[in-house]
This record gives structure tokens, sequence and C-alpha cells, in this order.
């Protein structure tokens, strides 16, 4: 059961159960009919699915290894994405709940190098947007 509106918008937090962590849903992001989308710094792949949790949306956050060297850059830049995507979750939250639908997220930072947080805060939400269109059109 998806939580209510009323009860995730209540709460600005990005917990456990935003964390997309079965294998066989994240391989199938990359085998099935997953959409893509691109919204410079950020490549996104997702699919409607069951997810296990209450949330209408699980998300996995990657930084490659190819791209930053250094483990802490990569962890900095996954906060940063996470931080974000907790700011900025509630439109895409409010969409899937409203359309009684569950979302698995793969976000992939595209850049070379770190951009700041308000870029990035401004980026999420125009990606946000455009999976709540491309959603839309599909349906």
């Amino acid at each position: 059961m998806i939580q209510t509106a009323k009860n995730s918008s209540s709460k600005n937090t990005l917990g456990k159960s935003y964390k997309l962590c079965h294998q066989r849903v994240i391989e199938g992001l990359y085998e099935k009919d997953a959409q893509k989308n691109k919204q410079f710094p950020f490549a996104v792949q997702f699919m409607l699915t069951e997810l296990s949790s209450n949330s209408p949306f699980q998300i996995v956050l990657s930084a490659p290894k190819r791209r930053f060297r250094d483990a802490n850059q990569r962890n900095r830049i996954k906060r940063l994405m996470r931080e974000c995507v907790r700011l900025q979750k509630h439109d895409l939250e409010n969409y899937l709940i409203a359309n009684n639908k569950q979302l698995a997220l793969f976000l992939v930072y595209i850049d070379n190098q770190e951009q700041t947080i308000e870029f990035l805060e401004k980026k999420t939400k125009q990606l946000f947007s455009k999976i709540i269109t491309q959603l839309h059109e599909t349906n």
C-alpha cells in the first residue's frame, strides 16, 4: 500500500524505504524496457514496478568511478544528489500517489566535475518534471 499524500509531504526526509536494494529490480532497469532520460548533469533510467516498500518510488544513486577516482569525491556527489532528491521529491511523489503507481529509479551523475547544490537542485526539479511528463504520456 502506498502512503497517503498527507503523510508523505509532512516529512521532508529520504529514509531507508526510498533506497532501492532489490537486485532483480535494479537489473530490470537495464534489461527490460526501462525508460531513459537525461537532464545534465544527470542521466536516469526508470520503470513502473511493484516495490516491496510503501514508498511511491525507490532510487539508486551512482557517481561513476571512471569519472571520480577518489571515493571521497564519489561519496560527496552522492550525498549532494541525495539531498537534491530529498528536497525536490514532492512533485514526483504526489503524482505517483495520485495515480497509485510505484517507480524504480537509477540516477547517475554524468558530469566530470562537482556542481553547486543550487544548480543540482534546479536540474533535479527539471528532471522530475520530465519524468512526470513521460509517465503521463505513456498512460
